[in-house]
């Protein structure tokens, strides 16, 4: 299978995903790249688009293992590596003022949708591991997501298994045998910029009030 672009693969995941149109649910894209598809959704299912933001948290002796992930609401931490409460809350707060940062350049003045009690739709345009997709996962749940449904075009068996135990639903449309790259499946798939974001998530939206 093969998506012509984002807005194509959105489109096919459109059909999987009506019967959430018009109900308690918020459209969360995963930047940069899910917010063409994000936006095509929450349009065609008249429900409110937000981003998800999340950053790593890195071990204090080598910052690229993740220990954990902050969003802005929200924080999971891996306890098998004991780490010092007072690093994990300097990490945090540094963390999340740099999310805070970025959420206010791409939403302008807006603030987070309220996730409590509500069906949370993830979407991104591809998983190959799964890791990052989990914390997303995780952090919904603890900023109040009734219920989680990751919905995505392709992925990986091995992101598919790790996911499925996780989510109250995982939409699907393609798990090939052979996984190397997210791009592999789309015949275009150019780099979605900041610009791109902002100029996206800028246009009318349904209310987010509205819910």
């Amino acid at each position: 299978m093969l998506f012509k672009d984002r807005h194509d693969a959105a489109k096919q995941l459109i059909p999987a995903l009506k019967k959430y149109r018009n109900t308690l649910a918020v459209v969360l894209a995963i930047p940069r790249g899910a917010v063409p598809m994000g936006y095509d959704v929450a349009v065609a299912l008249n429900l409110p688009l937000d981003i998800l933001l999340t950053k790593k948290i890195g071990h204090p002796q080598n910052p690229e293992l993740a220990v954990g992930a902050v969003s802005l609401y929200g924080r999971i931490v891996d306890k098998h590596y004991h780490l010092d409460d007072e690093y994990l809350e300097k990490e945090t707060q540094h963390i999340r003022n740099t999310l805070a940062e970025r959420y206010k350049i791409f939403m302008a003045n807006g603030n987070p949708v309220d996730l409590k009690n509500k069906t949370a739709i993830l979407i991104d345009d591809g998983i190959a591991t799964g890791n990052t997709i989990l914390s997303s996962v995780e952090l919904a749940r603890l900023n109040g997501a009734k219920r989680i449904v990751v919905a995505v075009p392709v992925a990986s068996v091995e992101a598919v298994t790790k996911l499925k135990p996780k989510v109250d639903e995982l939409i699907c449309l393609h798990v090939p045998d052979n996984f190397m790259a997210v791009g592999q499946f789309y015949e275009d798939f150019s780099e979605v910029t900041d610009e791109n974001v902002i100029r996206i998530l800028r246009k009318q939206q349904p209310d987010k009030s509205k819910i």
